[in-house]
């Protein structure tokens, strides 16, 4: 393993992991893939904590198969590469949504729906926790959705606690940029599958993405900015679930 990016990320998710009480021993984890760049990466990064850790971290790449025709070979290969298994789980969402339903803004039923059929995924794989790709450019855009949309100001946060499903979320990658991201999967040759979805590129996330881009453009410290004001302000303190306190 290039001995750089212990420098690069491995350091800064670590790190993370160890602040926001994210993975324990006897933890065993569902990591969503897409076949996207920032869950490649996730696979990617999370197969080397592995190495790292003191003790055994199963680890289990679940993929969601909403219905369209796409070629997942190279996700496959991936997880082949790094010694994750792949479990696809079919569905019929892409069906649901834009053929029975025909939603207006079908991203939150989708999205819904996909969170769904990860989380029972996950629960039928033995799994406690569900590792999701989401970086801190993620974490900035939804905040700026939540605040402009519906006056919240609140985002997602490293950790989750879903009671219903007495499931684990956690975002590993939360304090990683989504540029570094990028250059690694070039690197590394990581797969970004095309998404077939019709709406791809028409909602208010690239928005948001544009907005975040100018403010950093004009601002260079917003991004260590927005993760000091989200740890004072409690939104990423750890769970009392996480911790056992």
């Amino acid at each position: 393993m290039d001995k750089n990016y212990a420098k690069w990320f491995l350091t800064r998710v670590k790190r993370d992991i160890k602040k926001y009480d994210l993975i324990n021993e006897g933890d065993r984890i569902c990591l969503a893939v897409s076949g996207g760049e920032d869950s490649s990466a996730l696979l990617f990064i999370l197969s080397i904590i592995r190495e790292h850790t003191d003790f055994p971290l199963p680890l289990h790449a679940v993929y969601i198969d909403l219905g369209w025709e796409m070629d997942i070979s190279p996700l496959r290969v991936l997880c082949a590469r790094v010694g994750i298994p792949l479990h696809v789980e079919k569905t019929v969402i892409a069906r649901i949504v834009f053929e029975r339903k025909q939603e207006k803004n079908p991203c939150s039923l989708c999205a819904k729906l996909r969170r769904g059929a990860l989380h029972k995924a996950a629960q039928d794989l033995g799994c406690n926790k569900v590792a999701l790709g989401h970086h801190l450019d993620d974490a900035i855009e939804t905040f700026f959705l939540n605040w402009l949309q519906t006056g919240r100001l609140d985002t997602f946060r490293p950790h989750t606690f879903l009671s219903r499903r007495e499931l684990f979320l956690i975002r590993p990658l939360i304090g990683l940029k989504k540029k570094p991201l990028a250059s690694l999967g070039r690197r590394e040759n990581l797969p970004s599958l095309q998404n077939p979805c019709p709406v791809v590129g028409e909602t208010e996330r690239e928005t948001m993405e544009e907005i975040v881009s100018f403010i950093v453009s004009r601002y260079p410290e917003f991004y260590k900015r927005f993760v000091t004001s989200m740890d004072k302000s409690g939104l990423w303190s750890p769970l009392p679930h996480l911790t056992g306190k």
